[in-house]
């Protein structure tokens, strides 16, 4: 009888347990979180000394046979840069970005898109979802950046950096059929 007792309390456990671990984990993101850092790749190649300059945390909504700009994100209206909260970016030192300097620290990253330009929106408030509670007098610096078009679809939304080794680099933003390149220097 004892043995049975025992058994059923394992048994109840177990089941417990996995109903509580089932309970408190979410599940997987449509629009996954990703990062980028420059010096490209900092993280992974990381040798001693090195420093970063640039980490940008965002997630990564899919173009899903979707019209991407000027539809499903609208010109002329103030976009988080991605998916769920407000894209961040990090300056571990002060950057000039297009010809305008920023202090080291972090901000959320926002974007006006248009047809030609973007407007980069650099804010000082941060942990927010989207761009619902975005606040104009908290901008720090906004510059404009040129549009081209790409070569070839990108299915998810994507930022990345390059450098050309002379303390000049390029943040690139692309989605869809839409690259936007924003120049700086370090």
């Amino acid at each position: 009888m004892r043995k049975i007792a025992v058994l059923l309390i394992i048994l109840c456990a177990i089941s417990f347990a996995k109903e509580t671990d089932a309970q408190s984990f979410k599940g997987l993101d449509k629009s996954p979180l990703d990062m980028a850092y420059f010096p490209n790749n900092f993280a992974h190649d990381r040798k001693e000394g090195d420093k970063a300059v640039i980490r940008v945390i965002y997630s990564r909504p899919q173009k899903k046979d979707r019209e991407v700009f000027g539809k499903m994100v609208r010109y002329d209206k103030v976009w988080r840069t991605g998916a769920n909260e407000a894209t961040e970016i990090k300056l571990y030192q002060d950057v000039t970005f297009a010809g305008e300097k920023l202090a080291a620290g972090s901000y959320s990253l926002f974007t006006i898109p248009n047809k030609d330009k973007w407007e980069i929106i650099f804010n000082k408030e941060l942990d927010y979802w989207g761009a619902y509670s975005y606040d104009k007098s908290k901008d720090v610096l906004r510059v404009s950046a040129k549009v081209e078009e790409a070569s070839k679809v990108i299915e998810a939304f994507s930022i990345s950096f390059s450098d050309d080794g002379t303390g000049k680099g390029i943040m690139t933003m692309g989605w869809d059929k839409t690259v936007v390149t924003v120049p700086f220097t370090y």
